[in-house]
């Protein structure tokens, strides 16, 4: 197996990913610019590392996606739905999604990789069309959501929160269907998670995926 290699600051080439390690780490290191963070996303890459560490860059393999023709709800779920207790909403609090998902207590994890540097680097993406946040609001309150990065016609789910039970599964279902609407083709979950996998998320090898990335990027979809 290959060391990791560095990334330059003063280049965007990035190792194939094909060549990531058994965990998925490709390299480490450059900086998280908009132009290094779509050309990771284009190549099936992206970054993940906690505050004390330099960037790291992953592509894992198997890969754990939902097909939105795939997405199944939960009889409850549908129930909650009808009742129309949220209100969902798209890139109104971009900034404060990232926040609440940074805050999220999460029993599987220490701490978060949403970092402040990620947190602009994200806001950056956004203020340039890349990046988009779905919302559940009750009262005027931000109250469940997340957020993501669209490449072609996949969409890059990167982290959710939800301060009120079933806030942010109500708003996933409304962008999956949303997503279905516009003609995207894939939802790209990174890792495995039991909360996607309730909805239909499934894995599939690295080779799959980076096919499917290639393919998309000449089917540019709107959000």
């Amino acid at each position: 197996m290959r060391p990791i290699l560095p990334l330059k600051n003063y280049n965007l080439i990035f190792p194939n990913p094909a060549e990531a390690d058994d965990e998925g780490l490709l390299a480490y290191g450059g900086d998280l610019s908009v132009d290094r963070l779509l050309s990771a996303y284009t190549k099936g890459i992206f970054p993940w590392f906690n505050d004390d560490d330099p960037i790291l860059w992953w592509s894992p393999n198997p890969r754990f996606v939902l097909y939105p023709d795939e997405l199944k709800i939960s009889k409850s779920l549908k129930r909650t739905i009808k009742k129309g207790i949220f209100e969902i909403r798209y890139n109104t609090s971009f900034v404060q999604v990232l926040i609440e998902c940074a805050n999220a207590s999460r029993p599987d994890q220490d701490g978060t990789w949403i970092t402040s540097d990620m947190i602009e680097a994200y806001s950056d993406l956004h203020r340039d069309g890349w990046a988009h946040s779905f919302e559940a609001w009750v009262d005027g309150e931000l109250v469940g959501g997340g957020y993501g990065v669209v490449i072609g016609d996949i969409f890059c789910g990167e982290s959710m929160f939800a301060k009120r039970s079933d806030a942010s599964k109500v708003a996933f279902v409304d962008l999956v269907q949303r997503l279905k609407e516009n003609g995207f083709s894939l939802i790209d979950s990174q890792i495995h998670t039991p909360y996607l996998e309730s909805f239909g998320a499934k894995h599939i090898s690295r080779d799959e995926y980076l096919g499917l990335v290639k393919e998309s990027l000449n089917n540019q979809k709107n959000f």
